[in-house]
């Protein structure tokens, strides 16, 4: 009797430390589960690449893969842009402003690609930033910005990337391989968007990399 106490009580405490940082302390159904898949087409992606340069030179897709890589020394999206160089993916046509949307996608970052971000949420209201979320890679250690740790080693291999925005409560939910591994709250906008690919931030490598399939869109039915 005293051996199953003190287990209860162990997992109590396990519980309450996970749901202090921000994670949910029990496994979760899959992200997807109630959310209804929206269309996309050719047209829904728009490749931000370096303005001098053709898209061919920053993006393929073969088979359902879309690649896109930059070089730090590129030019950013416009020649009037103070940005830093980017070969992304802007998700068009699913632009919100309320409701609870999602993005879904496969993953791949080859070895030393770093200082960069793979994934964002775009709009902010607030002055230093323009985004809700971003989702950067850092020696290998996927991060939320550059602040919290949410998967260790993820060079070379493929992952499933979710991320949640609920735009009434402010709140973003990522999952890697469909477990829940952050709870953050965006920071205001108006307007958001997904976005992936690589964006060169801090400290990045000479040559950014990621690969891309099986993205989707999805809401929650209202």
């Amino acid at each position: 009797m005293k051996f199953y106490l003190l287990l209860l009580v162990s997992m109590y405490v396990a519980l309450v430390r996970l749901h202090g940082q921000g994670v949910a302390a029990w496994p979760v159904t899959d992200p997807t589960d109630g959310f209804i898949s929206l269309p996309l087409n050719s047209s829904s992606f728009d490749i931000h690449k370096p303005y001098d340069l053709p898209v061919s030179e920053r993006y393929s897709v073969t088979n359902g893969v879309h690649k896109l890589w930059v070089l730090s020394a590129d030019k950013p999206l416009s020649p009037m842009s103070p940005t830093a160089p980017r070969s992304e993916i802007r998700i068009r046509g699913y632009d919100y402003s309320s409701g609870v949307w999602q993005f879904e996608g496969q993953a791949y970052v080859p070895s030393g690609t770093t200082g960069v971000c793979i994934m964002q949420v775009f709009g902010a209201n607030r002055t230093n930033t323009a985004t809700a979320l971003m989702l950067r890679i850092y020696d290998g250690a996927l991060m939320y910005y550059k602040t919290r740790l949410i998967e260790d080693d993820i060079y070379g291999r493929w992952f499933r990337v979710n991320v949640i925005h609920e735009v009434g409560t402010g709140l973003l939910k990522v999952f890697i391989d469909g477990d829940l591994k952050l709870v953050a709250k965006d920071r205001g906008g108006a307007s958001h968007y997904f976005k992936c690919g690589v964006y060169a931030q801090n400290y990045s490598s000479y040559f950014m990399e990621s690969l891309w399939k099986d993205i989707k869109v999805l809401k929650f039915p209202h």
